[in-house]
């Protein structure tokens, strides 16, 4: 449902799900291309009748988070950007994302070849 929001609502949803919750100035303050304070909250009430964005009434005011769990709404974005742009390949879309030239921990490392071999497991499980 996310990528048939549109280009504002969508922009206003991810920049909440990045703050993880947020008022009505943190999520305007955090857009690439801000827009007003009343235009964000129109977006956001949008997104909470589209069931997306939750409201709730803190001792600072109105804040705002995502419904659907972040992790949730970032696995169905990274799907849709490889089947996009990458053919539907994920090793070609993590090759991209490794030639970006950011150094790996020594964690993320051992995170990664763990990812990899339960891929390749799984994969060699339906053969």
């Amino acid at each position: 449902m996310i990528e048939s929001l549109p280009r504002r609502e969508r922009e206003v949803f991810e920049t909440l799900c990045r703050l993880e919750s947020g008022a009505v100035a943190d999520v305007r303050d955090a857009l690439a291309d801000p827009i007003s304070d009343s235009a964000v909250r129109t977006l956001l009430a949008r997104l909470e009748t589209k069931g997306l964005v939750a409201r709730t009434q803190t001792s600072g005011g109105v804040s705002y988070r995502p419904v659907p769990r972040t992790d949730t709404v970032a696995a169905g974005a990274l799907q849709k950007m490889i089947d996009t742009f990458f053919a539907g390949s994920a090793a070609s879309a993590a090759t991209a994302l490794l030639g970006l030239g950011q150094r790996l921990t020594p964690e993320e490392a051992a995170a990664l070849e763990r990812a990899i071999d339960d891929a390749t497991e799984r994969k060699g499980g339906r053969e």
